[in-house]
């Protein structure tokens, strides 16, 4: 059927801006401001609202230009493909007013091709496979506008792209459906959290007297611990790259930082070991249920492998002497993001946290089993979250697997 499609150029279909460059000094955290869409904010599928940055909502009139609407196509320009795929996503309808910042392009159909069905274009391994190999640039690989125009693709009749766009729209529905039930579940374990052991409002707390330390006031029966007490620290490691063999086959996961964001577990990385992979670093496996921590570049971020994994060399992992401590551990972590941020600061653009100063990082930590009776509470909801993850990576992978044969017209509508 594609046969019959024409063979265009894209630049001849859509309506492409790149953004504008809002000064820094005049960014706010206000949540009632405009947030920007930056390229570190553009993930695969999805953008993250809650880390980007604002603008005065009284300016938002002056850059209508700028404005981003439902079923416009984002792409970021600089870094636009990591091994977790290209960092793309589209604006859905309940998503919040938002800007377009530099780096960053916009697309819109025009001249017969549908937004929607746009973003299946851009999101097609096709269109990944035309952008790895153009990207330019040492420091900051990157993609030009002229560069994004000149893909060319078959273009099927308006009435057959919205039939695909039709097919594959109700799993990205699905998986943003999964996305926001995992958020909530996440937010309400995070806020029990806070409340028992950053606000210290744990149950029976009204009598509780408390005492110094080095974290600050605590309950007076509480303690400090290092993390290395709660059980062993291991640092990740590369296994060789001139050996193939390590490599050829997707046996053990290998987790990266980008791996990492987003997601309270890691059930999909871009990169995986053979089992002679991880069998050339044996003590750098982690059992499933450890907690893995950025510690150098982007630090600070906090996920659990939920199968057996190897990390490498930026990240510091903690392999839990007691698995009840797990939920616990994991949200006293996140809290730590700053502390590592300083700690592993040298004076340099980029952090660098050493295992002996992860391992000595100090921990607020509960008496009379309020850690077991925290766990018991939110376990439930880790459950849930990894179940909902689950479902989302069979959801894509049937996505991923329908999507080419569609817009290759091999699947004919028809019939």
């Amino acid at each position: 059927m594609s046969a019959s499609w024409p063979k265009v150029r894209l630049g001849d279909h859509v309506d492409l801006l790149s953004g504008f460059a809002f000064k820094s000094k005049q960014f706010t955290d206000d949540q009632d401001d405009i947030p920007l869409v930056k390229g570190a904010n553009v993930h695969q599928g999805y953008i993250d609202w809650e880390k980007a940055v604002r603008w005065p909502k009284d300016e938002f009139s002056q850059y209508e230009k700028y404005h981003l609407k439902a079923n416009d196509v984002v792409l970021a320009m600089d870094r636009p493909w990591i091994e977790a795929g290209l960092k793309f996503s589209w604006i859905k309808p309940n998503d919040p007013d938002s800007m377009l910042v530099q780096r960053v392009s916009r697309l819109r159909g025009i001249n017969g091709l549908s937004s929607r069905y746009l973003r299946y274009v851009i999101g097609s391994p096709q269109f990944t496979n035309y952008i790895k190999p153009i990207v330019t640039g040492v420091n900051v690989p990157h993609i030009s506008g002229g560069q994004i125009k000149d893909y060319k693709f078959n273009l099927p009749p308006e009435l057959l792209q919205d039939q695909i766009a039709d097919i594959i729209e109700p799993y990205d529905n699905l998986i943003e459906n999964n996305n926001r039930r995992i958020a909530i579940l996440e937010e309400m374990a995070q806020s029990l959290y806070r409340e028992w052991f950053v606000k210290f409002r744990f149950p029976d707390h009204e009598n509780v007297k408390f005492k110094d330390s080095p974290l600050g006031q605590i309950p007076e029966e509480w303690e400090v611990k290092k993390l290395k007490e709660f059980g062993e620290v291991i640092t990740g490691k590369t296994p060789s790259k001139k050996k193939a063999e390590y490599y050829e086959s997707r046996d053990v996961h290998f987790i990266k930082t980008p791996d990492m964001h987003k997601d309270v577990y890691v059930i999909d990385t871009g990169e995986m070991l053979s089992f002679a992979g991880a069998d050339s670093q044996k003590k750098k496996l982690l059992p499933a249920n450890s907690i893995s921590v950025s510690c150098i570049g982007t630090a600070g971020v906090v996920a659990i492998n939920a199968e057996p994994a190897q990390t490498n060399q930026q990240i510091n992992s903690i392999v839990l002497a007691e698995d009840s401590e797990l939920e616990f551990l994991y949200f006293a972590l996140l809290d730590l993001k700053q502390t590592i941020i300083n700690h592993g600061s040298t004076g340099a653009t980029m952090t660098n946290l050493s295992k002996g100063k992860f391992e000595d990082l100090d921990v607020i930590y509960p008496k009379n089993n309020y850690v077991s009776q925290f766990n018991s509470d939110v376990k439930s909801m880790f459950d849930e979250i990894l179940v909902l993850l689950k479902k989302n990576k069979n959801l894509k992978k049937q996505r991923d697997m329908l999507l080419p044969k569609l817009i290759s017209g091999k699947i004919n509508l028809k019939d």
